[in-house]
């Protein structure tokens, strides 16, 4: 039999898809990517997904994860691959409130989770512009942040346990429910944020946190960036911690998203260099339950709050959500980032991380140095400046390999001068691979490649990503 019926042979016929049937997994979100994979194996449990990595590693053939497929690094790229979607395991084996925890299977879908736990007063923090089709395995795989990451920390951070199949089929159980384990090393961490390159995720225990019972989410204006960090300070002071998302957009990104929207109502009446988005959230009752004029004491005291800013000069213009649907409307002008990103081509992504009070010098820089190699070059900002990670995506002039390279190297420079990242949240893919090879630590990458080589000698795991040639 080919390898192909031997793999219907264990999923079952229409478990296992090639042709036309499997063109959805034929290219990355961005549609910058396209690719021949051989085919698309949907296994139903963790058995199977056992099947087909002993079959690949047999044969070695390369096998590529996939969950929502709304990467930006194109991190599912599977030329001949097996892609080895995990859309059908989907369930939330079990969510115990007591201890603040629910199991699930790799393909559960970010925004399902979300739902399956509201009604127990609980929240899985994560969340993203992409939560209504990005699943478990996969923000695992790339240790996704989000906006909440400034209250409630990294993937890593809200992971208990997780079950990976190893590259010869074998199952590694680390479904541990615990807080505290020093039994050796941390493979867990080790798994999260490896893109598929050591092992395939298939489940996983998840922390959860209390749901806030209100939140209070306004537009900010600041006269700058600095002027926006110190408003953070502020309000953590203020509120005790409980500030959830800090979230700066660039005049362009308001504007563009205007133009994509024009239904959406404008953040301020008069356009604003630094715009930001703030949301406070409480679970203490005294802090959400109304008042008998039906008003919010969370909702009131930002308010409050904000208009002594306002006196200080630290803040210039405020507006704040009084309802659900204009806190949704805030959301959905920055939730669109990707969305105004794309809507022009080429464009050159960048996620980096810098200190939080390095954002600005960053910008700064980037402002002064942009123009010197692409006069017409454009930029569209968005950052998660409560955690200093920072979207810089940039519309050049041109296409050529040898502009977009060039501007790369910019940041990457900028970046690590500032002691930062070139790589945040969105993982490394095939597109920061360059970056990889000119700017990590070589003593790293060594370590790094003797690791793969270790856990998966035939290379068939997600081949191409991650490791510098």
């Amino acid at each position: 039999m080919s390898l192909v019926d031997t793999l219907r042979a264990s999923l079952g016929e229409s478990a296992v898809l090639t042709g036309e049937d499997a063109a959805p997994w034929a290219q990355d979100w961005t549609g910058m990517y396209h690719w021949t994979p051989l085919c698309v194996a949907r296994p139903r449990d963790t058995g199977q997904v056992s099947a087909v990595l002993r079959v690949a590693h047999e044969s070695g053939t390369p096998v590529v994860p996939v969950g929502g497929n709304t990467g930006l690094a194109a991190g599912t790229y599977g030329e001949g691959a097996i892609m080895l979607s995990l859309d059908r395991m989907d369930a939330i084996r079990e969510i115990r409130p007591a201890a603040r925890l629910a199991v699930v299977e790799a393909g559960v879908i970010l925004s399902a989770l979300h739902d399956a736990t509201e009604p127990y007063g609980l929240s899985f923090p994560m969340t993203f512009g992409a939560k209504g089709s990005a699943r478990v395995g996969g923000f695992l795989s790339t240790n996704a942040g989000g906006s909440n990451v400034l209250r409630y920390g990294n993937t890593r951070d809200l992971v208990l346990g997780i079950e990976v199949v190893l590259a010869d089929g074998r199952v590694m159980d680390l479904m541990s429910a615990l807080h505290k384990d020093n039994s050796g090393l941390n493979l867990r961490h080790l798994m999260i944020g490896a893109e598929g390159t050591l092992g395939v995720i298939t489940a996983a225990v998840l922390k959860l946190v209390p749901r806030p019972r209100a939140y209070a989410t306004a537009m900010v204006a600041t006269a700058s960036l600095e002027a926006a960090l110190e408003l953070l300070n502020r309000l953590q002071e203020a509120t005790g911690g409980a500030v959830e998302a800090f979230e700066y957009m660039s005049p362009r990104h308001v504007a563009e998203y205007q133009r994509m929207h024009p239904e959406a109502r404008a953040p301020f009446e008069i356009p604003r260099d630094v715009n930001i988005l703030v949301e406070v959230g409480a679970t203490a009752p005294r802090d959400a339950a109304p008042g008998p004029d039906g008003s919010v004491p969370l909702v009131g005291f930002l308010e409050q709050t904000l208009a002594a800013l306002m006196e200080d000069g630290a803040v210039l213009d405020a507006a704040v959500a009084q309802n659900e649907t204009q806190r949704s409307a805030m959301w959905a002008r920055r939730e669109a980032a990707a969305e105004v990103a794309m809507s022009r081509r080429p464009v050159i992504n960048n996620d980096i991380a810098v200190a939080l009070d390095q954002v600005s010098v960053f910008l700064d820089r980037m402002a002064a140095r942009l123009p010197q190699i692409d006069s017409g070059a454009e930029t569209v900002v968005v950052s998660h400046l409560g955690d200093g990670n920072v979207h810089y995506s940039v519309w050049p002039s041109g296409d050529d390999p040898a502009l977009k390279d060039a501007i790369m190297e910019a940041v990457e420079d900028e970046v690590l001068a500032l002691g930062g990242s070139f790589s945040a949240e969105h993982g490394i893919g095939i597109i920061k691979k360059p970056s990889m090879a000119r700017r990590k630590d070589r003593v790293a990458v060594d370590a790094m490649k003797a690791i793969k080589a270790a856990l998966d000698p035939k290379g068939i795991l997600n081949p191409g990503k991650v490791f510098p040639d």
